[in-house]
């Protein structure tokens, strides 16, 4: 049984996984529920740094279980968190495999993006902005999902070369031995960085407008605002944090530091660049009219997400009906690997909003908003700020957003602060909870999509060195909007 438990993991990871199971019990008899119940957030977090080793909807999901058959949730509870964030789950499945039917147009866009700008800096700062402004736009999930999908395309077109017997270069050196050994590592390192860049990139935008990330459109819901107001209501921290965000990118770069600045070999992009240009000489009529279709598509998509006509996912549905029906995919076998990316992930955060509801039942982090609350309300923003950053960088940032915002409304609907002082708190608590909580995968969905996926084995993005890249960005981006709020709000 124990060959077989978690397969190929570590026996030191099959050890601990079975002694954290073991104690969880000891501890709820005798250190009680609220002990217990952070240990198991401790033991998630550590499923999650594990998941090049054993992907964390095994691991996380015995603990997940093992919460409930302890009675810290219960299922009705779990429930309930699914379906409060069953937009998010329809939006992983649909569009995640929306995306996949556009992976020969995102390739054709990139490939021709990643060749022609010679310039490493002006790569990195592109993919910031476009992330950012994508995400302001439509959402964080899905411009991951870009991101991931041009980035497993792109290291499978080096990998397609690196596999042959050709000589692209026509240099008389067979391509496989000249994308080997440090070139490739190099190139691994060049994805790296750059997916980071545009996951850190999502996070930027995300936090400026009403459709940026879910817990953004709550608070708008709960403060009656628009798109525009809360633009607006968000601008003097948030644009600061941007413009921050950009510089850092530029300054890491140039450094090299946190595990950025490596280039795209110079043998791999002229490979690349050849092997592009026969590509698109041997393109056939029917994958020329595929562009066509997805491009047509994209823009349909860009439409849709902007005028929001329906829920993410929705579209997502949408995307995939009107790509397969005009591309001519109608075989059930050819739709199913379109799901394969994404389905992991969605189970794997069924399992997180297990443990979320754990968290809510068990009052985890009320004694935290109650202090607050309690202290001077001048300084209550940089407070909320910190608190919502630091527990969101732990657990979810949806999940804090959604327990702060109704413990303020509560207290502004019970006179204890004014309308003027809950918006405060509203922008301290969006901020709060979107630009620190890059520190960690936990922090974000975006993030944790990116470490779960396919892509991360190829370019060796583990936790550790997600946290380590994020590093910069999370002290840059949670210092200036911290200051910003002391500024503007306190």
């Amino acid at each position: 049984m124990f060959k077989y438990f978690l397969g190929n993991s570590p026996k030191w990871f099959k050890m601990t996984m079975i002694g954290f199971l073991i104690f969880n019990i000891f501890s709820f008899f005798i250190l009680g529920k609220t002990v217990t119940a952070w240990l198991f957030i401790g033991e998630f977090i550590f499923t999650l740094a594990m998941a090049l080793k054993c992907y964390p909807l095994q691991s996380g999901g015995l603990l997940a279980i093992e919460a409930l058959a302890l009675g810290l949730t219960t299922p009705k509870n779990a429930y309930h968190e699914v379906d409060q964030n069953l937009e998010v789950v329809l939006l992983l499945v649909f569009m995640v495999a929306g995306i996949y039917f556009m992976k020969p147009l995102l390739m054709y866009i990139f490939s021709k993006v990643f060749t022609k700008i010679k310039s490493k800096v002006v790569l990195s700062v592109l993919f910031v902005l476009l992330s950012a402004v994508l995400s302001a736009f439509l959402d964080a999930l899905t411009v991951t999902a870009v991101l991931i999908s041009v980035a497993v395309g792109f290291y499978g077109v080096y990998h397609k070369i690196h596999s042959s017997s050709s000589d692209h270069d026509e240099d008389g050196i067979l391509d496989r031995k000249e994308l080997s050994g440090e070139t490739l590592e190099q190139f691994r390192s060049f994805l790296r960085s750059l997916i980071m860049h545009g996951v850190v990139g999502t996070a930027l935008g995300g936090v400026c407008t009403l459709v940026g990330e879910p817990q953004n459109l709550l608070i708008g819901e709960r403060l009656g605002w628009d798109f525009i107001e809360f633009f607006m209501q968000m601008a003097p921290i948030t644009l600061p944090v941007l413009v921050l965000g950009v510089i850092t990118t530029i300054v890491l770069e140039i450094t090299c530091w946190f595990g950025f600045g490596a280039k795209l070999p110079k043998a791999a992009a002229e490979i690349i660049e050849r092997y592009t240009e026969k590509e698109d000489q041997q393109r056939t009529e029917k994958q020329k009219y595929g562009l066509i279709v997805q491009g047509v598509s994209a823009l349909l998509l860009i439409a849709g997400l902007a005028l929001h006509i329906a829920p993410v996912g929705f579209i997502g549905l949408a995307l995939i009906i009107v790509q397969t029906a005009f591309m001519g995919i109608i075989d059930e076998h050819q739709l199913g690997h379109a799901f394969e990316e994404a389905l992991p992930f969605t189970g794997l955060l069924v399992v997180f909003f297990i443990i979320v509801a754990m968290i809510h039942d068990q009052h985890l982090f009320s004694p935290i908003i109650h202090w607050a609350l309690e202290q001077d309300p001048s300084s209550q923003p940089g407070l909320f700020y910190l608190a919502n950053g630091i527990l969101s960088a732990i657990s979810d940032n949806v999940f804090v957003a959604t327990v702060y915002i109704g413990e303020v409304e509560a207290a502004f609907k019970s006179g204890q602060i004014s309308r003027e002082h809950f918006e405060t708190l509203a922008i301290a608590i969006n901020t709060g909870t979107n630009l620190p909580s890059v520190a960690t995968p936990n922090g974000q969905a975006a993030f944790l999509f990116l470490l779960t996926s396919s892509l991360a084995p190829l370019i060796n993005l583990s936790y550790t060195k997600m946290v380590k890249m994020a590093l910069p960005y999370t002290i840059v981006l949670g210092g200036v909007g911290y200051i910003m709020v002391k500024l503007m709000l306190g």
